[in-house]
């Protein structure tokens, strides 16, 4: 609970000044005239907001599906112990142990290549997929 806890804090102000950046960029006048026409909130929210910024959450969802893989190591590494080591070890704490504290430096290198691959596969598919969903992606 307290790592979700920590992961949760540590990402939330990046993505509110994201999300917020692109909530400035929607047309004011697209929401007085459905005020006007007498949308109800949600409605404005539904037909005006969200399809205005579309665009910040597909490229945000896609890069965050990317960081799936890797983890991190802060929090892993932090809130880990000899004692919790075989439920909290991460790929990137054993690349950590196994290339630095073992010296096994080709076997950390594979697991970080691969790491790195699975990511790319990750990225590459979400935004393939979010091509034929919405017709809009990142690259």
């Amino acid at each position: 609970m307290t790592y979700l806890f920590t992961g949760v804090w540590q990402s939330a102000g990046w993505g509110t000044i994201l999300y917020l950046a692109a909530l400035t960029g929607v047309n004011k006048e697209l929401f007085e005239a459905a005020e006007i026409d007498g949308a109800s909130r949600l409605k404005r929210i539904w037909h005006i907001t969200l399809p205005s910024i579309k665009p910040t959450i597909v490229t945000l969802l896609i890069l965050n599906l990317g960081h799936m893989v890797s983890i991190g190591f802060d929090r892993p590494y932090i809130i880990g112990n000899t004692a919790v080591r075989e439920y909290s070890d991460v790929l990137s704490t054993f690349v950590y142990r196994v290339g630095l504290e073992s010296g096994q430096y080709t076997l950390a290198t594979v697991v970080g290549l691969f790491q790195a691959v699975v990511g790319l596969i990750f990225v590459l598919g979400s935004n393939y997929i979010s091509k034929k969903a919405t017709g809009e992606g990142i690259l």
